[in-house]
């Protein structure tokens, strides 16, 4: 195959850019483009990642040749999508984390703390439908500085985007959650049913996070995984991982045994979600600092 033929394979996996701008190089994991830098005819040298482009914070800025006037670096406005997502993970995470707590359980009733895990699997749903519906409308063409108004569809098709993917799963997720905390209100099952009605659908959708989590970590990462502590992205996703090793640990220690109608580990069932909720917690609210961060090169024509 031709270079030239492997460029336009590339190209193809990749936004709309000016015809005079030259492909340098990309990077992803596997089949996925989540990384390509750009040279401008100017010499100018810019960085487009997934993960910046969905969020409407524009190019980054690699090199600028002497000759050339260096472009003004502006700061990009959070978008009114960005609260939504922040704030309705972070309430979701809180009422995880408060329903997880023996203190909580202890001052209201068992159907109570089982509300508050079923409104918090809610606010994670509306979360992650935003955050699906941020990839389903990731613009078709590089953005050249900040965009204010991002579009909106309901859903959309984009197997080639490993960001689509990550929020696709985490969503389904979410509909497991919704599952399991409505089904667990309900206080008379049998053994075998709670662990085929409620205990299962909480291990698929620790799965489905946890499989999310690690692609949106492999966006940021533009590999199957690399270390990038001075990133504020990276930390948010690998916070998110983590909350759902938590979670899966949690879910493991929900089994319960048929032999005496008791959860396995109670202090693995407790003590996962809380510290998962706490992760995805924190995660959220780093998501406005970061694009509160982000600046993108303004340039003239």
């Amino acid at each position: 195959m031709s270079e030239a033929r492997v460029v336009s394979a590339e190209q193809s996996r990749l936004p709309a850019v000016p015809a005079d701008w030259q492909l340098v190089a990309t990077e992803g994991p596997g089949p996925f483009i989540t990384r390509a830098a750009y040279r401008r005819p100017d010499g100018v040298e810019v960085e487009w990642t997934s993960r910046r482009h969905r969020k409407g914070q524009g190019l980054r800025l690699l090199l600028v040749p002497p000759s050339t006037p260096t472009p003004v670096l502006g700061r990009v406005r959070v978008p009114r999508r960005t609260w939504w997502i922040a704030g309705l993970f972070a309430v979701g995470s809180i009422c995880f984390a408060l329903g997880a707590l023996p203190a909580y359980l202890d001052a209201v009733s068992a159907r109570t703390d089982g509300l508050t895990f079923f409104v918090g699997s809610i606010f994670f749903t509306c979360a992650s439908y935003l955050s699906f519906v941020e990839a389903a409308n990731s613009p078709g063409a590089v953005q050249t500085g900040p965009v204010r108004h991002l579009p909106f569809r309901v859903a959309d098709w984009r197997p080639r985007s490993i960001d689509w993917w990550a929020t696709a799963i985490q969503l389904v997720g979410t509909l497991y959650f919704n599952v399991m905390t409505l089904l667990a209100l309900y206080d008379a099952w049998s053994v075998s049913q709670e662990n085929r009605l409620v205990w299962r659908p909480d291990v698929v959708g620790s799965i489905c996070f946890l499989v999310a989590s690690y692609l949106a970590w492999a966006e940021v990462c533009h590999s199957v995984g690399r270390l990038r502590f001075r990133e504020l992205s990276w930390w948010i996703v690998v916070l998110n991982l983590l909350g759902s090793v938590f979670f899966g640990i949690s879910a493991i220690g929900a089994h319960v045994t048929p032999q005496t109608g008791d959860v396995t580990n109670l202090r693995w069932d407790n003590g996962g979600t809380f510290l998962g909720a706490l992760c995805f917690l924190i995660a959220a609210v780093m998501l406005i600092p970061e694009a509160r961060s982000a600046r993108a090169p303004a340039f003239s024509d």
